[in-house]
């Protein structure tokens, strides 16, 4: 399964706030096997999240948008995505017994355009705080508020799967560039991929779907290298 990130806000363009959803949310793909094929940051302007989403579920097993839900006035992300899909946006009663029922709110005390969903899609409730996700055609989409957003996520993660793959990690004492050779033959020797990240040391991972053949790589590189 290959899944796209759409994360929506102008304040990620701006640093003002740091994408930690999108981390959290590739980390947990990756561990359900699935691969997170593209990272997209787009301001929270209708036409730019239509535009994106449109594209990316089109061209991926699904795509997972998140941020800028909600009634207020810079919360666009819904309105987009009903564009992306031809859809228009209307109020889902679903959505409102909710939140009436289990959330303890009341219809009168609910802003103007809470319970508003593109038509006929799957409200995903918020278990956390007010403003619901949902689910239309391959098209999921999240609240910004990280807590909110890992708690509605996992109520789906489920639907998210792969072919599970194992991972070690190992830290070398030496340059990035006289690994090179060494990170081709053990790709060349063994059903795995290698991913390198330097600092002060480099950081070496090793994947693959067959545990057995990602610790012998792990062993290869152990023996011909100067670990930390």
């Amino acid at each position: 399964m290959n899944v796209a990130l759409v994360s929506v806000g102008d304040e990620l363009l701006t640093g003002d706030t740091v994408n930690t959803n999108a981390t959290w949310l590739g980390e947990k793909l990756d561990e359900r096997g699935v691969d997170v094929e593209r990272i997209t940051v787009v301001p929270d302007r209708v036409a730019d999240i239509a535009r994106v989403t449109n594209e990316y579920a089109a061209e991926y097993d699904a795509a997972i948008v998140t941020g800028g839900v909600g009634p207020t006035h810079d919360d666009k992300t819904l309105a987009g995505v009903a564009a992306a899909v031809g859809r228009s946006l209307e109020t889902d009663e679903a959505v409102l017994e909710w939140l009436t029922e289990e959330g303890g709110y009341s219809r009168d005390g609910l802003t103007d355009g809470t319970a508003e969903l593109p038509d006929g899609s799957r409200p995903l409730h918020n278990t956390v705080g007010v403003a619901p996700g949902c689910v239309v055609e391959n098209v999921y989409v999240f609240p910004g508020v990280p807590e909110e957003m890992k708690a509605m996520f996992e109520s789906v993660a489920p639907e998210f799967d792969g072919e599970k793959r194992h991972a070690e990690f190992v830290v070398v004492d030496e340059p990035e560039s006289a690994l090179i050779d060494r990170f081709r033959e053990i790709q060349e020797r063994f059903d795995v991929k290698v991913g390198s990240y330097p600092g002060e040391n480099v950081r070496v991972k090793i994947q693959g779907t067959d545990e057995a053949e990602v610790g012998a790589a792990l062993s290869w590189l152990r023996e011909r290298s100067d670990v930390a």
